[in-house]
């Protein structure tokens, strides 16, 4: 098993990364496991907060403060918050459904420890413009690009059950159900066509916006239409059970049973995942630790929900094999090396992750403190 080392490990590289940019931020994924500055893009300057993965830096701020309440971490992870605020304020990069991701990690939690009516105001205010992507005939949030764009409209993808989260917390702080409704029946319509028959998963799902009839599922980062993602499957684990845990509804617990049952049988015996779980060890691929960080997250809340202890087992497993084999050395700013972003695009491959490092951490504290209540599960 385990022990404090990793989290003091992981804190260590924590604090580096955080001595390093400050209030600025890290791109995507690292360059030889460590981070260099967000790239100038769409108008915003290098290091500044744009794209989808900027709210994983002061989340990990705000696990770290749970960890080790002793520290600084909080203190620094507040000083995030005037960026995202100005962020959704001026509209700046937000037509996307990882506005998720973005406020429920950054603004959520300084609602939570702070009462900070700013951080309310504005997470609310990103939980309305999520609301403006969801294509009414179809029932989805749409992922990508202007609702017009022909190439992308009517198409959601696993990775979204992750941001209905913050639509859960905005009708839970707001007392308005149009929030909770919106997340519920974009989480169904992902229930009823993205998972496979043999409990795979689609990356992405089409639908006809004007019809709302199913069209296809194919897949933008994994290896094929029909393949496994990896990174995807995990999604599917942890995003189905948080839907269940906001909703009560049965049939999502059950979507995460299915997900994380064949995840696990896809697993390789060292328990890192292959980027693609199609792949074996004769086929020379990178693994994607960060899938596995996912998974056991979304593992943990399975094993609390079902009973099962094997779920529990098995992702104490994945964590240790992580902690073991893949966890970033003093020399780095990356916690968890060894992800893949996209390896279509040769992007971050085998290399550190934001969001990878942060679901690590938050690994990390689940296994330390299993009573801990997640940021993706704050109620008002």
């Amino acid at each position: 098993m385990i022990t404090a080392t990793a989290v003091t490990a992981a804190l260590g590289t924590l604090r580096q990364l955080s001595d390093e940019f400050g209030t600025s931020y890290p791109d995507d994924t690292s360059v030889d496991n460590r981070y260099r500055p967000r790239l100038a893009r769409r108008g915003v300057e290098e290091g500044g907060n744009v794209d989808w993965t900027t709210s994983f830096y002061p989340g990990m701020l705000w696990l770290a403060g749970q960890l080790e309440p002793e520290g600084d971490w909080w203190t620094l992870a507040r000083a995030h918050v005037p960026s995202f605020v100005r962020r959704i304020d001026g509209h700046i990069d937000v037509e996307t459904h990882d506005l998720g991701f973005l406020y429920t990690l950054s603004l959520v939690p300084a609602w939570v420890h702070d009462a900070d009516p700013e951080a309310r105001r504005a997470a609310v205010a990103a939980a309305d413009h999520l609301l403006t992507r969801v294509l009414p005939a179809a029932g989805i949030i749409q992922a990508w690009g202007d609702l017009d764009n022909p190439v992308e409209r009517g198409r959601a993808i696993i990775d979204s059950l992750m941001n209905m989260p913050l639509l859960y917390w905005a009708s839970a702080t707001t007392g308005d159900d149009k929030y909770r409704a919106a997340a519920h029946r974009h989480a169904a319509q992902l229930r009823d066509n993205i998972i496979r028959d043999d409990d795979t998963t689609f990356h992405t799902f089409y639908w006809d916006p004007t019809t709302g009839e199913p069209l296809r599922g194919d897949t933008a980062q994994g290896a094929a239409d029909d393949s496994t993602w990896a990174r995807g499957q995990a999604w599917g684990i942890y995003g189905f059970m948080l839907n269940f845990l906001h909703t009560g509804d049965e049939t999502f617990l059950a979507s995460a049973e299915r997900c994380a049952t064949r995840f696990i049988s896809l697993l390789p015996e060292d328990k890192v995942p292959y980027w693609d779980m199609i792949f074996t060890a004769a086929d020379g691929q990178e693994r994607d630790s960060s899938a596995g960080a996912i998974a056991v997250c979304g593992l943990l809340d399975l094993a609390a929900a079902t009973g099962k202890s094997e779920y529990r087992e098995e992702a104490m497993a994945i964590l240790d094999a992580l902690a073991a084999t893949c966890a970033g050395s003093g020399e780095d700013t990356t916690l968890l090396p060894h992800s893949v972003y996209n390896k279509n695009h040769d992007a971050g491959v085998d290399e550190g992750s934001m969001w990878g490092d942060y679901f690590y951490l938050e690994a990390l504290l689940r296994r330390e403190n299993a009573g801990w209540t997640s940021y993706w599960m704050a109620r008002a």
